[in-house]
């Protein structure tokens, strides 16, 4: 192939940004976290971190599988939400890495949950690219329900440190902007609804089997300093719980026949979330879009 052909067929790396899905920058320092960041709560802190454990390789693994069939898409708007798509998740891959790094300091062993992990991806990216896509579909709609439930909830969120806020409403905000790209790339190249819901119900079991391995791990890891805080640990049981009834209705509606991402509107709370960043926390990445004639 020549280099004219190959270009050719790469025109999309010069089209121009998506509307609605920005790249940006997160500021925030991992190592001013608490370990029990959320609500002083062991249980659910845990939980975050373990998910937060995941995100670096499953980022680069749902990038992957988009890649994979890029080629094939021929919509030049899905284009462009695809090169965003790209950036969010390098971006959110690396500020997770961050995150991970530094609770290492306290000597959290999250390199052989790491590995396992690893080996888990080298597999997933030997089976066919349209089962990789509708994997990255799966848990794309998860990673949205948990933005969408995080914004939604500003209490729960007031009993987090700054830098904590920073980095996951910022990651929030991001998820729920892309959250309709995997799937419509999906759509575009295979349209296979049967084989989609199918990988979702495996994805659920493993993403919550996952979850709770982790999550166990790192309280087992932390037991002298999780243990004795009961009442924050009935707090966070609850608040999963409570988090997990209130989801079913949009986990389910995965399955419906009209499914789309993008069905449920959180326009008004991601920009309530965008302004408090830019004023209240003072995020830059945020505040060239809040106060855009200040950055002209």
């Amino acid at each position: 192939m020549s280099l004219a052909q190959a270009t050719a067929k790469k025109t999309y790396l010069n089209r121009p940004k998506a509307i609605g899905i920005k790249v940006r920058k997160p500021s925030f320092n991992p190592k001013a976290i608490r370990r029990h960041f959320f609500a002083n709560s062991p249980v659910m802190s845990h939980l975050l971190t373990a998910l937060s454990s995941t995100f670096p390789i499953g980022e680069q693994f749902f990038v992957h599988s988009v890649r994979n069939v890029r080629a094939k898409v021929t919509d030049e708007k899905l284009q462009t939400e695809i090169a965003a798509f790209i950036g969010q998740e390098a971006m959110h891959s690396k500020a997770h890495a961050e995150f991970n790094d530094a609770w290492r300091r306290d000597d959290y062993n999250l390199d052989s949950f790491q590995a396992w992990l690893a080996a888990r991806d080298s597999f997933i990216k030997s089976v066919h690219p349209k089962v990789q896509l509708a994997v990255t579909c799966a848990f794309e709609h998860f990673t949205a329900l948990l933005g969408g439930y995080i914004l939604r909830h500003p209490e729960i969120l007031s009993t987090l440190d700054d830098d904590a806020i920073k980095l996951w409403v910022w990651h929030a905000i991001e998820e729920i902007e892309h959250r309709a790209v995997a799937f419509d790339v999906y759509q575009s190249v295979y349209k296979d609804d049967k084989l989609r819901r199918m990988i979702m119900r495996n994805v659920t079991t493993g993403f919550a089997s996952l979850t709770f391995y982790g999550a166990s791990r790192l309280f087992m890891q932390d037991w002298k300093k999780s243990v004795p805080k009961v009442t924050g640990n009935l707090y966070g049981v609850y608040m999963i719980s409570k988090m997990l009834i209130s989801l079913i209705p949009e986990y389910l509606s995965y399955f419906k026949a009209d499914f789309h991402p993008s069905e449920i509107d959180y326009s008004k709370i991601v920009e309530y979330w965008k302004e408090r960043l830019a004023d209240e926390y003072g995020m830059e990445s945020f505040q060239e879009e809040v106060h855009p004639p200040l950055y002209s």
